[in-house]
Order: structure tokens, then C-alpha cells, then sequence
């Protein structure tokens, strides 16, 4: 069984570390310089919106300032559970004299991709409409949010979409590795299922850990809207 290569380990987010633990030395260090890394994400067009979100003229106050809701908080909690457990839960196992499949994988982790971005985008929109309701600063905190989303967005989801062939990859390596050492003069079986379903279980965990991880990430920008509307 071939021994896994240990890497030092890459500083950075959980999400980052753990997906430069799958890509087999394909993630590139990123710089330090957090200005740095935006002057090369943020084009003109995008430079000029986000100079006008923070140093415009604040909007005019509305004509009646909505009050936080706790009832969104509580939404933002129960969908976010709702996904969780939808990531957490156990994948029916492949019957017997099934082939594994990493298409599968691939299928799986995408569908629960599109589902997170599905409802955290709603989240967030919503919690932006309250902060342009809830008063001239809170409003320009709504504005500058959008133009962050639409200006990172694109690297986001870049990073994203590599995440179900870099889980397949590593689904295929765990499988591989604990196919049983065919007998000198014998031809392996492709199709062979590995005796030992350890590591069926290890690659569950890990997936369930990188789409965990995945989900804290779209989850920040709403946590961050949510301080902002909750009283002081």
C-alpha cells in the first residue's frame, strides 16, 4: 500500500489548508499582502464602484427605519443547519459488485455546492435590503457589500469549481491505495473493489470536513451583515 507524502502544512483558512491537502502540491502559496492580492482581483470598473460605495454621499435616511429582526437570525441559523446536515449525511453505500465512482463524487459535491450558493445568496440579499432600510450608514455598508460580491465573486467561484474533481482525485487515491497488491504475473482488476472500507470512511470525513469548511466560508459575509443590523 503506497504511504501517503506528509507536506508541511500551508498556511491559511481551514478551507484553504485543506484543499491544498487533496490538490497534491497543485496550490501555489498565495502572498501575504492581502492589498496586494485585491489590486490584482479588483479591475477599474469594479475600483470606480467601490470608490463611489465608500466615499459617495451617504443615501438619504428612509422614510421609516426598519428595526432588526431577530426572526432573520433565526433563519440564517435553521438554513444553515439545513445544509450542514445535508453535507454530514451518509451517502448510501454502492451495492454489491458495484464499481465506485468518482462521478458520483463529483455529482454530489456539486449539487450540494449549488445549494449553498443558492441560499446564502438569498440570505444575503435579504440582510442587505434590511441595512439599506435601516438607515444612511448601515445603507452604505449595503452598497459596498454588493460591490464586494460582484468584485470577488468571480475568484470565488473559480476556486469552488475545484473542489469536486480534487475530492474524485482524492477519492480515486484512496481507493487505489487499498487495492490489494496484485500477485507477480497477474494483471490487476481496474474494476476490483478494495477488501478493506476504511478508507471509504476516511474519504467521507474528508469530504464532509472541506464541504463544512466550504460552507463557513459563504457564511462570513452574512455573519458580518448580521452584526451590523443587530442593536448596539
Amino acid at each position: 500500500m503506497a504511504k501517503p507524502q506528509h507536506r508541511p502544512p500551508l498556511p491559511g483558512p481551514a478551507f484553504i489548508r485543506l484543499l491544498a491537502e487533496f490538490a497534491d502540491g497543485q496550490v501555489a502559496p498565495t502572498s501575504p499582502d492581502l492589498s496586494d492580492r485585491l489590486s490584482q482581483w479588483v479591475d477599474w470598473n469594479r475600483a470606480v464602484a467601490l470608490s463611489r460605495a465608500l466615499d459617495g454621499r451617504v443615501p438619504p435616511p428612509p422614510a421609516e427605519a426598519v428595526a432588526f429582526d431577530a426572526a432573520e437570525a433565526a433563519e440564517c441559523v435553521r438554513v444553515r443547519s439545513v445544509l450542514a446536515a445535508a453535507i454530514v449525511q451518509q451517502p448510501d453505500p454502492p451495492k454489491p459488485g458495484a464499481t465506485d465512482d468518482a462521478a458520483a463524487i463529483r455529482q454530489r459535491v456539486v449539487a450540494l455546492q449549488r445549494s449553498m450558493q443558492a441560499n446564502t445568496g438569498r440570505l444575503r440579499g435579504r440582510l442587505r435590503d434590511m441595512l439599506s432600510l435601516a438607515g444612511p450608514e448601515l445603507g452604505r455598508l449595503a452598497e459596498v457589500d454588493a460591490v464586494m460580491e460582484q468584485t470577488l465573486s468571480p475568484r470565488e467561484q473559480a476556486l469552488l469549481a475545484t473542489v469536486p474533481a480534487l475530492l474524485a482525485q482524492h477519492f480515486e487515491r484512496l481507493r487505489n491505495a487499498a487495492l490489494p497488491t496484485p500477485v507477480e504475473g497477474e494483471a490487476a482488476d481496474a474494476d476490483a473493489v478494495p477488501p478493506d472500507e476504511g478508507w471509504r470512511l476516511r474519504f467521507n470525513h474528508a469530504m464532509q470536513s472541506v464541504l463544512l469548511a466550504e460552507l463557513d466560508v459563504r457564511f462570513q459575509p452574512i455573519e458580518g451583515l448580521l452584526a451590523a443590523l443587530r442593536p448596539r
